[in-house]
């Protein structure tokens, strides 16, 4: 019996990989952070797995949980003391593409919004229905909206400031 929880777990981790990566990257800054986000969530899953009782969809499910975890790490994070990360001056994007430029700017100005309204553009860029992203965050569908347009207005201020 243990070994098809571990089975479904490891499906459901397969199947969901790509959203539980999504809430890391947004809310990390290196690949050490990102991975290490990732593994307290798939801990913090794996803990609730036997609890999830299917009121909403998995992926909900998932976000909720991922969201939850990474604003209570980051949070967390705030309250140790600074450390330097060594890093590797390796960079994946190609510094003269122009996409890649607008898409920086772009996270660098959404990781100034506080950590709510970052998980709340997070799902919205996932393509996340604003019912579904009402009951991950916990919000009407129709607060989604006005909050998003706040956002945006947010974002947009924050483009003329530069």
């Amino acid at each position: 019996m243990n070994n098809d929880k571990e089975h479904q777990f490891e499906l459901m981790v397969r199947e969901h990989k790509r959203t539980i990566y999504t809430v890391c990257y947004m809310f990390s800054h290196d690949k050490t952070e990102i991975d290490d986000l990732f593994q307290e969530i798939l801990i913090r899953l794996w803990l609730g797995f036997d609890h999830y009782e299917g009121h909403s969809s998995v992926q909900t499910w998932i976000y909720r949980v991922a969201l939850n975890t990474a604003i209570n790490q980051y949070k967390k994070a705030r309250r140790r003391i600074e450390t330097v990360p060594l890093t590797v001056d390796i960079d994946p994007y190609e510094a003269d593409d122009p996409s890649t430029h607008q898409i920086r700017e772009l996270y660098d100005r959404i990781s100034h919004l506080d950590l709510v309204d970052r998980g709340l553009v997070l799902l919205w860029l996932e393509g996340v229905s604003y019912d579904e992203i009402g009951a991950i965050i916990g919000i009407s569908p129709n607060n989604v909206g006005v909050r998003l347009l706040r956002i945006k207005d947010k974002l947009v201020k924050m483009s003329k400031n530069e």
